[in-house]
């Protein structure tokens, strides 16, 4: 038996249990793992947070276009799509989406473009994001967006040529 507790109180930290034996705390951030990316559930073709089932961990993906940076949704504006549930931090924000959710999605269903282009799924974290070619992206570290910036045609021709195979082994 395997128990891992978290708790967002503790920033982080983990109480590992085999049942027989408590290995105690674990600091993620001293394994290397961003909090974010231990809570997102990475075998969905869009990136929810597997405890809420939230998209963008509730950050409104139409605020990085209108407002240039990460908004948090209210409960009370909220949209089912691609099998997720997204917030938003007015109704205007909403409506935008549900009538264009190609345009205000995270494109790659919020996996980041770098990783993608190596060949394997990792999620991004909706704060180190980048609106390019009228499109939301997001990363799972800030030196991904950086190279990402740098370059990215390269990346989106290498990772749209990975991405379909990858959607296919997420969707199993």
């Amino acid at each position: 038996m395997i128990a891992l507790l978290a708790n967002p109180a503790w920033a982080g930290l983990i109480w590992i249990s085999l049942g027989w034996i408590s290995l105690g705390w674990i600091s993620l951030g001293a394994l290397g793992v961003a909090e974010f990316a231990a809570q997102a559930a990475t075998t969905e073709r869009v990136v929810v947070n597997r405890f809420s089932g939230l998209a963008l961990e509730g950050y409104d993906p139409v605020a990085y276009f209108a407002d240039a940076r990460p908004t948090i949704g209210l409960p009370e504006f909220e949209a089912s799509q691609a099998g997720a549930v997204w917030r938003f931090h007015n109704e205007g924000n909403r409506a935008s989406f549900v009538a264009h959710p190609d345009i205000y999605g995270p494109q790659f269903g919020g996996y980041d473009p770098i990783d993608l282009a190596r060949g394997v799924t990792i999620a991004g974290n909706p704060r180190f994001w980048l609106v390019s070619g009228e499109r939301l992206y997001l990363f799972g570290r800030e030196a991904n967006r950086d190279a990402f910036a740098a370059d990215p045609e390269r990346v989106l021709r290498e990772a749209n040529t990975r991405w379909p195979a990858l959607e296919r082994e997420l969707a199993q």
